[in-house]
């Protein structure tokens, strides 16, 4: 496998593991077979032109594009197991990592590997109990003539899913340990985050003027790096068609919370000038 290290904004990055040696329908888990046929079920009822299928797809891919960015791309980290940990150990090759240098510091990045690896971790672990505990809860529904058991099923993904984050975190922690990272610039990304699209600026969006945030040499505001259309490119670069999907929808997330922080900010300004207009006149 290859991990890259693509970031959405100043502060925050997705990380995304491509898997070079794609296994065996005959070579996969119980697991692995259960969600490839949940996938091709999931497609097919996408090809649906109405019903309740197209109705539950319609609803399901709305709250599948709000499912954190983060735990997608620790998902795409295969779960550690006995063999590949055996496959992996020291004198038997390093993993290696791509990222862009003008952007990330080679000397920091397995401080950002560690970070992303740990920060999520008991997150992802309590949510999943949260699922197994309401699966039970939920079980009632499947009473409910003709429409499956639509809450159940959703548990069911959250839990497998916050699992397979876990698991990713989990395989960080150990490449991480073992020193089994090889960190390698790459001029592509690089050229990629340098010439592409101008990425999304709140402030301009909203007709409001540039400002400097920058002091001693440190960006305090966070900004956007990746703009939607570089995400294709760096998928095309790669040859990975899914890590479009994986950056649209970081590039996606990341945007709505910076409109959201900068209309946060920009209505508190206006009550502060109401409220010191008051202020002046009493």
């Amino acid at each position: 496998m290859r991990l890259y290290l693509l970031p959405i904004s100043t502060r925050r990055t997705l990380i995304y593991c491509q898997k070079l040696n794609v296994v065996t329908s005959d070579k996969q888990s119980w697991l692995d077979k259960g969600t490839t046929k949940a996938a091709n079920l999931w497609a097919g009822w996408e090809k649906k032109e109405s019903g309740w299928q197209k109705k539950v797809v319609d609803y399901g891919n709305q709250a599948l594009k709000r499912i954190p960015y983060e735990e997608w791309g620790l998902k795409s980290i295969p779960p550690l197991t006995k063999r590949k940990e055996e496959d992996e150990l020291p004198g038997k090759g390093k993993i290696e990592l791509s990222f862009p240098s003008t952007l990330i510091p080679e000397e920091k990045v397995a401080e950002l590997l560690k970070t992303l690896g740990t920060e999520r971790q008991s997150l992802h672990k309590s949510r999943m109990i949260y699922s197994f505990i309401g699966m039970p809860i939920s079980a009632p529904f499947a009473l409910v003539p003709i429409v499956p058991n639509l809450p159940f099923f959703y548990l069911v993904f959250r839990a497998w899913s916050h699992w397979r984050a876990l698991s990713g975190a989990k395989h960080i922690g150990f490449l991480l340990d073992n020193k089994l990272i090889k960190a390698t610039p790459s001029k592509i990304l690089d050229d990629i985050y340098s010439n592409g699209e101008r990425p999304f600026d709140p402030a301009l969006g909203k007709g409001g003027e540039k400002t400097s945030t920058v002091i001693d040499g440190i960006d305090l505001e966070e900004r956007m790096v990746l703009h939607k259309s570089n995400g294709k490119r760096i998928a095309e670069a790669f040859d990975i068609p899914e890590l479009d999907v994986e950056l649209d929808r970081a590039v996606w997330q990341v945007e709505k919370a910076l409109r959201e922080t900068y209309e946060l900010k920009e209505e508190q300004k206006s009550l502060k000038a109401v409220n010191s207009q008051q202020e002046e006149k009493l």
